[in-house]
């Protein structure tokens, strides 16, 4: 799931790993054969990883492994990782022998180029409750007798595991989380849920998953505080029962085939923080949110609605710090727009609107604003007047009427788009293409055409 802190996962990992009952110089040889085993179908460890898992040794002191009671391995974390961010990880495929460990309660591989079908040895441990397979290579379909195992937590996400959900989940009634995004997985979401009485969190997104919500998704709304189904081809409209889930904080709906308008009873959602809706075919307004604390994310982007002004309960939010509301049917001056706390903006795109006045107040005073995107409006000022704040890296105010020359502060950016505004005179030196300045009044000096002496 995106939300998972995994640095933190990883240092608890390795403070765990180091746990032990007692000063016991072995394992249980069960436990010590099975690790082995998974050992030796590791071919690949460039970080040394598994260097540690040496026969003989007491395996609870072990990379990955917490014993808690009796000298028996209760736990088995195994974080790889991105080797660009500074993780080293594992190729290779899981052992069956690891079976042996028939005390685990908590198998967790993450960031692994681990190949293969779901793991067949996790049914024959009887104290299992966490499962957690997340970005590894894995593949195949879930299997069909998934809901025989008596788990809490059970993640399966950004792997390759294809086909449709069994209905056999509906079996675990335990469940507090449940990620199977990022996947291939096909078919539509089966009607599973009304025997999830404990569900926080569900993340089905980033799969093949069509047609429209089930109902029994209604029967979560007394604990589900996380809900994440983008980036599929689900259609229909948004349900009215989704105004009943008042503990809800994160609403991913995103890249679908939603059509419609809103329900007004969205206005309920008094805990929604991060709100994503982007890229649907919703119509019309949008209900007014009466937020506890105000919202933290929102992109309403790339629907049909007719906002007129960005809405009051977005501009008295203290703590927003992502908006994005691109075609949203928009036509106001920015001068008349007043955020409580313009100064915790992180991303603003306001792209395709009718938006007119002049940005500096943001650009000039959002301490930690990284990406300022205004395309295709009718922003008019002097470009020149401008003090960047260092904090930013992508500015795109493309297709307006900005007039001015182009500072050499803009250097520093990552991304830059000036093109098909107002500005003159001689560019300052930068990394920037041509395409980043054209169809301007008269700008000259690399990347476009020398100046007239």
């Amino acid at each position: 799931m995106n939300s998972f802190s995994y640095t933190i996962f990883f240092a608890a990992v390795i403070a765990l790993g180091c746990l032990t009952s007692t000063g016991a110089t072995t394992c249980h040889p069960d436990d010590e054969a099975g690790l082995l085993a998974f050992k030796a179908g590791i071919t690949r460890d460039p970080l040394g990883l598994l260097s540690n898992w040496k026969k003989g040794t007491n395996c609870c002191s072990w990379f990955g492994i917490i014993c808690i009671t009796d000298d028996r391995v209760t736990e088995l974390r195994i974080f790889g990782g991105d080797t660009s961010l500074g993780r080293g990880t594992l190729w290779g495929t899981i052992s069956p022998s690891l079976a042996k460990l028939e005390h685990l309660e908590a198998v967790s591989f993450t960031y692994l180029k681990l190949t293969g079908s779901f793991p067949q040895f996790l049914f024959k441990l009887p104290k299992l409750n966490l499962i957690r397979i997340s970005d590894t290579l894995l593949s195949g379909p879930i299997p069909a007798n998934i809901g025989t195992l008596k788990i809490g937590d059970l993640t399966l996400d950004n792997s390759r595991f294809t086909g449709p959900i069994p209905s056999s989940i509906s079996n675990l009634t335990r469940l507090t989380w449940l990620s199977l995004g990022g996947n291939r997985l096909t078919g539509t979401i089966p009607d599973v849920f009304k025997s999830m009485k404990e569900l926080r969190a569900l993340d089905l997104g980033r799969n093949r998953f069509s047609g429209t919500l089930p109902l029994s998704i209604a029967s979560l709304a007394p604990t589900l505080t996380y809900l994440d189904l983008s980036q599929n081809n689900l259609s229909g409209t948004i349900p009215n029962y989704l105004s009943r889930f008042k503990a809800l904080s994160t609403l991913d709906l995103s890249r679908n085939q939603f059509s419609g308008v809103m329900p007004m009873g969205f206005a309920k959602l008094a805990s929604i923080f991060h709100l994503r809706l982007s890229h649907n075919l919703l119509t019309g307004s949008f209900p007014t949110l009466n937020l506890t604390s105000g919202i933290g994310s929102l992109d309403l982007s790339y629907n049909y609605f007719h906002l007129n002004t960005i809405p009051k309960w977005v501009t008295t939010s203290p703590s927003i710090y992502n908006l994005k509301l691109v075609k949203c049917g928009i036509n106001m001056s920015l001068d008349d727009w007043l955020p409580v706390n313009i100064k915790s903006f992180y991303y603003l795109d306001l792209s395709e609107n009718e938006i007119s006045g002049n940005p500096a107040r943001f650009i000039n005073q959002a301490g930690v604003l990284d990406e300022f995107q205004m395309s295709g409006n009718k922003l008019r000022f002097d470009l020149g007047k401008l003090n960047f704040t260092k904090s930013l890296k992508i500015l795109d105010i493309s297709r307006n009427l900005v007039f001015g020359k182009v500072p050499a502060s803009l250097a520093g950016l990552k991304k830059l788009n000036l093109s098909q505004n107002h500005l003159c005179g001689k560019l300052p030196l930068t990394k920037f293409p041509a395409s980043a300045f054209a169809n301007n009044d008269c700008l000259c000096g690399f990347p476009l055409s020398p100046c007239k002496s």
